[in-house]
């Protein structure tokens, strides 16, 4: 559905060149929610940005249901660019217009028929939850309702494709949540694929697919949310992950219990989070072992058990009981290096 392949953009002004996206190479299928996740300066807004080319790339192509943007004619251009939607974190609402208009006031600029674009109008207006709101101007909106309306208009063009760019940063912690949740219902029922940046990992949690993480630029890395949130290779990914409380927390156990036994973090998903497993370890092994710390996470897809367990004994019974984990597919992680805590 949407394939980049070796994007770079640089710009350049009077202090000199800035390379904002470098190399960058994704592909997202048909129907999947993509997060793009990093911080202030890392790239994102750049890059997807050149999704629709309203940001050129330097160099690399873009490529939408099998066709190179870049070499389109500029009337198939704006044609190819109608099936991909976009929503701002900033709304871009007319503030002279109701919600009903500032819907249709993009397709009357394409000359859809009057009774096409009330018939679009009202359907996305229902759907994004407005109807009672639909003659209300934006100064007497909320910044969610708000927010609904630029999602309303974007999907009025019955798009294939949606570009989320930041759009619930400006939100209340409720109010993203809410349109978290509608665009995951965009998503499942219009069959709608998006892709999203960010810089909350809570957003990525709630409604994502896939993840790529980008740093000065790049992507550094790139994988299934439920690998991401399992198995972080990068440091910055790991970062994101991890809050202050989490990291002093695995300081203090790897240094502390150490000594006295191992400290393994080991992560249960899907059916194996309703496992025994650590009863079983108990019968079949000469092993303790103790829950320190218990986390729970409900992904798009995935459910996944992450539990930080201290367990005594023999090294040669304590690997047993690793061994077992192991095999039944089960990730851990042994807290005891630096490495392991960053």
């Amino acid at each position: 559905m949407i394939t980049l392949k070796n994007i770079s953009k640089i710009f350049y002004s009077d202090k000199g060149q800035v390379d904002a996206v470098k190399n960058v190479n994704l592909h997202i299928e048909k129907g999947e929610i993509h997060g793009i996740i990093g911080h202030s300066g890392a790239g994102k807004s750049t890059l997807i940005r050149c999704v629709n080319l309203l940001e050129e790339p330097t160099t690399g192509e873009v490529i939408i249901g099998g066709e190179n943007l870049e070499k389109l004619s500029p009337a198939r251009l704006r044609k190819k660019r109608r099936t991909i939607g976009m929503i701002f974190q900033g709304f871009h609402l007319l503030k002279t217009a109701t919600v009903y208009e500032n819907i249709a006031l993009p397709l009357k600029l394409t000359r859809i028929r009057p009774a096409e674009i009330k018939k679009r109008v009202e359907k996305y207006i229902d759907i994004v939850g407005l109807r009672e709101r639909q003659h209300a101007y934006p100064s007497e909106l909320s910044g969610g309702q708000k927010q609904r309306v630029a999602i309303a208009r974007a999907l009025a063009q019955e798009p294939e494709i949606l570009l989320s760019d930041e759009a619930t940063s400006a939100l209340d912690p409720e109010t993203t949540t809410s349109i978290l949740d509608l665009l995951l219902k965009i998503n499942e029922e219009l069959g709608i694929t998006i892709l999203l940046i960010t810089h909350e990992m809570e957003v990525i949690q709630r409604i994502c697919d896939s993840v790529s993480v980008m740093e000065a630029g790049e992507i550094i890395e790139q994988n299934k949310a439920t690998n991401i949130f399992i198995n972080p290779t990068h440091p910055t990914t790991k970062k994101f992950l991890q809050s202050f409380d989490e990291s002093q927390l695995k300081d203090f156990l790897a240094t502390d219990l150490a000594s006295t036994g191992k400290v393994y973090q080991i992560n249960f998903v899907g059916k194996s989070t309703g496992e025994p497993v650590l009863a079983t370890l108990i019968k079949e092994f000469s092993v303790e072992p103790n829950i320190i710390h218990a986390n729970f996470l409900k992904l798009k897809n995935d459910v996944i058990g992450s539990l930080i367990v201290h367990i005594e004994g023999k090294d040669a019974e304590i690997e047993g009981a690793i061994s077992f984990l192991q095999n039944k597919n089960i990730s851990l992680v042994e807290l005891g290096d630096q490495d392991d805590l960053d």
